[in-house]
């Protein structure tokens, strides 16, 4: 059997092997998007079982960390093979201004989606402005806005 592949990455694989054993992690692609009151952070993780990812959150950053194992069968004659394999792994620093302790994780089709919610403390709000001179006025507190109305 024969297949065409790129004639360029044995040798990439083999620079690799003879630059030493043991090798890095490979990254993992992310996007991230604010939508409304959180912020959403899809990474890819194709062929990686939901059994072999493992996030954890240490003061303001989320470690992503996977495992994606070739699936060969014993006798297998292997003819091409350009999918990475091993330790896949991603931090990501959070500001303050999000709730990690209401982040959710939820894994499919081989794409790990994160919800962080904006907390409380970070969302713009309205305080009520005193004056000696008259009524209460409201004052619009958060962001880049901080205008009397």
């Amino acid at each position: 059997m024969s297949l065409m592949s790129d004639p360029f990455a044995g040798f990439e694989r083999l620079t690799q092997q003879m630059m030493g054993g043991r090798q890095r992690p490979h990254p993992i692609p992310m996007s991230a998007v604010r939508r409304g009151d959180q912020v959403i952070a899809y990474l890819d993780l194709p062929g990686v079982g939901h059994e072999d990812v493992d996030i954890t959150i240490e003061r303001n950053v989320v470690t992503i960390r996977a495992e994606r194992r070739p699936n060969y069968q014993d006798g297998d004659e292997v003819i091409v093979d350009e999918r990475p394999y091993g330790v896949f792994t991603r931090q990501v620093f959070l500001g303050d201004s999000l709730d990690l302790d209401k982040m959710t994780a939820d894994y499919a089709r081989g794409e790990l989606c994160l919800t962080i919610p904006i907390s409380e403390k970070a969302k713009p709000r309205r305080i009520e402005l005193h004056s000696s001179e008259g009524d209460p006025q409201q004052v619009t507190t958060g962001g880049t806005e901080g205008s009397a109305s």
